[in-house]
């Protein structure tokens, strides 16, 4: 080969993988959520699992994505290990789709209808249709299936320079030389496995194999080992993605590599044991790009259903491999927010969603904790409220991070809108978590003072929190159902609580003046109301930006508000009565 024949051939190799991302991430896009929601709902029966594992790799073209993200379910806690196996094995089949595919290119010329199928045919037009589409079009989704037609057509031209490049290598005895090696199994399945590992992805591994067999100098012999190979060699990609994560993906991980050495080992034994004692008749016969496909189809299949019935003894081994171990809070809520999920950022969205929710109910327990304090003071619950402030502190550090790293990848309008909502709540249900913790301080302050509020004091601190506890259960609660209905109920009730600190705070002067109520309990009271009243008005904020993504484009927050305090709308008037006949009316 010239110099330039080798730059051909790397610009082939660099073409056929960049349409294959740009295939595969489109997809995905365009998937978006769904997959995660689908991969949630259908994965508790393991036939189901397989199947809806091998779907959804054919319709991303990606089995590595598609086990990342079992993976990453698994890191999450969403999906247990029983259930993550099944998917990992259909992923394992779903990959052999863009093998078939790519065996297109053997179809014959000698039929008009049947040379439209050809690569080399329909490419150069799909990359035509898909860059028009592309530059025409202003919305996200139809940008994205533009995006999809250009990265088949640069796939299917990538393989066509490849295949060009390598043609005259079949007269060359060099190159004969050095694929006649490989018929040493042990050496085949190296090299198709190191391949693998440097393009990560065994799509491509196989679509290479399938355009050096366009020189005719590949043989069953030489080929079966290499594609055994490229099965090992595309775990490292789940491998890699799997650092940081908990013992559980580990697990999940170790169990996909497992399986594949399994299918190798046992086809390494049934074929050459056969060729030995019996031998095939296509054993040094040249093989194309359909017997490729074919022999990769063959070995995912039967390894899958070799390995299925023995799920529980996988799990068993993997536990061995990797032993159980304590995880503290931290760990486990912030499982979700792992760069595994990167690749596919409307996944990682709704991972954030996942983590903003285990903050609400952090922040609930915090509030029950702080106004427990106030009756009895207790050490253990204080270090309790201490362990969740540190989590919600962290969680809001770690989630910006992330929410940065998303944000600045290619990502549609309602992923953008989802990460801008996130973003502003992630910091209110933290100041939320801070405000607990103003109301713990000033119970340790009553109890080392041995400050008390009056028989009135008491009984109006009781219906405020009362009102925060409903206003903090009402945010979380529309937060996690996704309500709009919900949400527009916490505003009202949060004007309730503005009246309820105006009016108690009145009621506490006039205390002070009469001589009721001591000047330290008087002080710790305003702080009391103060908190609550803060975590009222962050609590309208998390359900203002929960609405505002839930509704139009183009909505108007200002406006909203507006109409709100102006009383325009009569529900949001009788709800504001509601409220007030709930928590304020009995203490005026």
């Amino acid at each position: 080969m010239t110099v330039m024949s080798v730059i051909t051939l790397c610009g082939g190799i660099g073409l056929f993988l960049y349409g294959m991302k740009l295939l595969s991430s489109s997809l995905e896009r365009i998937a978006g959520a769904g997959l995660e929601k689908t991969l949630e709902k259908l994965t508790s029966n393991r036939l189901k699992g397989v199947a809806l594992g091998a779907v959804v790799t054919a319709a991303i073209q990606s089995s590595a994505a598609t086990a990342i993200m079992a993976v990453g379910f698994v890191n999450a806690g969403i999906m247990k290990l029983v259930q993550a196996v099944p998917v990992i094995l259909g992923a394992n089949i779903g990959t052999t789709v863009t093998g078939q595919i790519l065996r297109l290119g053997d179809i014959s010329n000698d039929n008009i209808f049947l040379m439209l199928l050809k690569p080399a045919s329909f490419a150069p037009l799909c990359i035509a249709v898909g860059a028009t589409i592309l530059l025409m079009s202003k919305k996200k989704r139809t940008k994205d299936i533009a995006s999809i037609l250009i990265g088949f057509g640069i796939l299917f031209v990538g393989m066509t320079t490849m295949e060009s490049t390598l043609a005259p290598l079949k007269d060359s005895e060099s190159f004969q030389r050095i694929f006649f090696l490989f018929k040493n199994p042990l050496l085949g399945v190296a090299v198709g496995a190191l391949i693998t590992a440097i393009l990560q992805s065994s799509s491509a591994s196989v679509g290479v194999l399938q355009a050096i067999s366009s020189t005719g100098t590949v043989t069953f012999s030489m080929a079966a080992p290499i594609i055994m190979g490229q099965n090992i060699g595309k775990c490292v990609t789940v491998l890699i993605a799997s650092i940081g994560t908990s013992k559980k993906a580990k697990r999940a991980v170790y169990i996909d590599l497992i399986v594949n050495m399994l299918g190798a080992a046992f086809f390494l034994v049934v074929v050459y044991g056969y060729q030995a004692l019996v031998g095939f008749p296509f054993w040094d016969n040249v093989v194309n790009r359909g017997n490729i496909a074919d022999f990769h189809s063959l070995f995912n299949i039967v390894t899958c259903i070799l390995v299925f019935p023995f799920t529980n003894q996988l799990i068993k081994f993997s536990r061995r491999l990797v032993k159980d171990g304590e995880a503290s809070k931290i760990e486990e809520g912030l499982a979700a927010l792992n760069d595994i999920f990167l690749n596919t950022p409307s996944v990682a969205l709704e991972q954030c969603k996942k983590a903003i929710l285990s903050m609400g109910e952090t922040v609930q327990e915090n509030f029950e904790i702080a106004v427990g304090l106030f009756e009895k003071y207790d050490e253990k619950k204080v270090q309790k409220l201490e362990e969740n402030e540190k989590f919600l502190d962290r969680t809001e550090s770690v989630m910006v991070e992330y929410l940065l790293k998303i944000t600045a990848k290619d990502i549609s309008i309602p992923d953008s809108r989802l990460a801008t909502e996130i973003m502003h709540s992630v910091s209110d249900f933290e100041k939320i978590g801070d405000y607990c913790g103003h109301l713990a301080e000033e119970a340790e302050r009553h109890s080392e003072q041995n400050v008390t509020f009056s028989a009135d004091g008491q009984r109006e601190f009781t219906y405020a929190a009362e009102a925060v506890r409903a206003i903090i259960g009402m945010t979380v609660q529309a937060y996690a159902e996704e309500n709009a209905v919900i949400a527009a109920r916490v505003e009202p009730l949060e004007e309730t609580v503005d009246l309820m600190e105006e009016t108690l705070k009145n009621k506490h002067i006039e205390r002070l003046q009469s001589g009721t109520c001591s000047t330290k309990s008087g002080i710790s009271f305003v702080e009391v109301l103060n908190a609550m009243d803060r975590i009222a008005s962050h609590c309208a904020n998390i359900a203002l930006h929960l609405t505002q993504r839930l509704s139009s484009d183009s909505f108007d927050a200002h406006a909203h508000l507006r109409n709100s305090h102006d009383g325009v709308p009569d529900e949001y008037k009788a709800l504001c009565h509601y409220y007030e006949s709930q928590y304020l009316e009995p203490i005026k």
